[in-house]
């Protein structure tokens, strides 16, 4: 890394209450949305065009199936999966999963629909669950030589018949890996949150209970990982709560309730006023909670049903958005305490055109956010809030689940269909290119180096400049 790109890392780690650890992830992509946890990378320089002849490094078939993004760290990259065993199970989460506590759902109530087997979720225009499987699943632990995309290790976390099933566009291996270069750790859910070291050796195991999702659509949030701290998210239709683990030994550190229905979001974790916080998108609230202790620090109301997306952090602020049955974008000051709800502590806010499950993207000055799961994307000032592209529906992009990523001064939106669209960063959206590539993508993209891994359906593509 040359000094330049030292200092502009710095700066932004600065701008953007990030964690100093984001300084030694630099190069790397440790976790889903990147070494600044926003979708950006200030050290990447990826390609602008490719196609299944031209730029493709290597692209290699992953058995089973799963949604979660592939990670990089140094020469590893890391990638989730959960494949047929073939032999039926004698009850669900039964098995070598042999570890899993039995927990149940709770009675229906305000803010907690119970889920109903074999329909749609109303509104949802086209949702639906599948039943459980009727074979035992392996979920998997894959890791692949950066520079060939061969299968140096491989481990099989735990072999169980989920106890229910998915959203028709999920599967049971959305959650993404994480790692800091010392410790992997891998969550499955209901299957259990699993320490690796580099090599691949199972370092420790913990089972949280049994989740039961809204409607049976899933498990999905990603732990994060800061310093020795992994912090991991448990919201479903049964008792709620946010947990740390020592990323050592697996040992719980603290544990803090919470009061939602089923949540996708992964924690996302800040450095503001020298202390670092976990900041956690909600359906009632948005909270963040002290990452020593687990005190709930702040909360707001304000996001619509299912707030999927995570937050980012910037300018001194948290933004969070959701956009299931409305519509909500909220830009939140750190620093304050108590509930902000209706305070000017909401630096500013916005009503339309927010995302149902991408994440946002801020890349320096810019949030990047598309509408519901479409390619209609809006860009604004993240300072002062003020639209600089609003609801643009951008050409060749069609229905979306990834998460927008950026580097180099792009922006880099993918489809499900296999098209992703580059454009400039910035207030306008400058379409540079349109690649389009055999696989559909749900998974969001990794950019490290050189490079983009794209997590097809079928595939793992590394995508480079030869």
């Amino acid at each position: 890394m040359n000094a330049f790109s030292i200092a502009l890392l710095f700066a932004g780690a600065a701008r953007c209450a990030l964690s100093a650890e984001t300084l030694l992830h630099a190069d790397q992509w440790p976790s889903w949305r990147g070494p600044m946890a926003n979708g950006t990378s200030a050290t990447a320089r990826p390609p602008v065009e490719w196609a299944e002849d031209r730029n493709v490094r290597w692209k290699v078939a992953l058995p089973g199936k799963g949604s979660s993004t592939p990670i990089v760290w140094g020469q590893q990259v890391f990638i989730l999966t959960a494949v047929p065993d073939g032999s039926a199970a004698p009850q669900a989460d039964a098995g070598k999963d042999e570890g899993a506590a039995q927990g149940g759902g709770q009675p229906e109530g305000p803010g907690r629909p119970r889920g109903r087997r074999g329909g749609r979720d109303p509104g949802r225009g086209g949702g639906g669950m599948t039943e459980s499987p009727g074979v035992a699943q392996r979920f998997v632990v894959r890791c692949l030589d950066r520079a060939t995309g061969k299968t140096t290790w491989e481990h099989t976390a735990a072999t169980a018949l989920p106890h229910e099933g998915h959203h028709k566009d999920h599967g049971y291996a959305s959650a993404s890996p994480v790692t800091d270069g010392e410790v992997l750790v891998a969550s499955f859910g209901s299957r259990g949150i699993h320490g690796y070291d580099m090599k691949g050796r199972p370092l420790w195991r913990r089972d949280l209970g049994r989740m039961q999702t809204r409607n049976g659509f899933g498990e999905g949030s990603s732990p994060a990982l800061t310093g020795n701290t992994v912090i991991v998210l448990w919201d479903h239709e049964g008792e709620d709560f946010i947990v740390a683990l020592d990323k050592r030994d697996g040992r719980e550190l603290w544990r803090q309730k919470r009061d939602e229905p089923t949540g996708w979001c992964t924690p996302m974790v800040v450095e503001h006023g020298g202390r670092r916080q976990v900041v956690v998108n909600g359906t009632n609230k948005a909270r963040g909670y002290d990452v020593e202790t687990g005190n709930l620090l702040w909360e707001a109301g304000g996001q619509t049903v299912n707030a999927i997306p995570s937050a980012v952090a910037g300018h001194g602020r948290v933004y969070v958005t959701s956009g299931y049955r409305g519509a909500a974008l909220q830009a939140i000051q750190l620093g304050r305490k108590g509930d902000l709800t209706g305070t000017d502590a909401i630096a500013w806010s916005h009503g339309k055109g927010t995302p149902y499950v991408p994440s946002p993207l801020l890349a320096g000055d810019w949030l990047y956010l598309y509408s519901g799961n479409s390619g209609i994307v809006s860009v604004f000032d993240a300072r002062d809030g003020k639209v600089s592209v609003d609801m643009m529906r951008v050409e060749g992009l069609g229905g979306v689940y990834a998460s927008p990523v950026a580097a180099d001064g792009r922006v880099y939106l993918v489809g499900r269909d296999g098209t992703t669209v580059v454009a400039k960063t910035g207030p306008t959206l400058d379409v540079l290119a349109r690649n389009r590539l055999d696989d559909g993508f749900d998974a969001s993209p990794a950019l490290v180096g050189t490079e983009v891994f794209l997590r097809g359906r079928t595939s793992l593509y590394c995508i480079g400049t030869r």
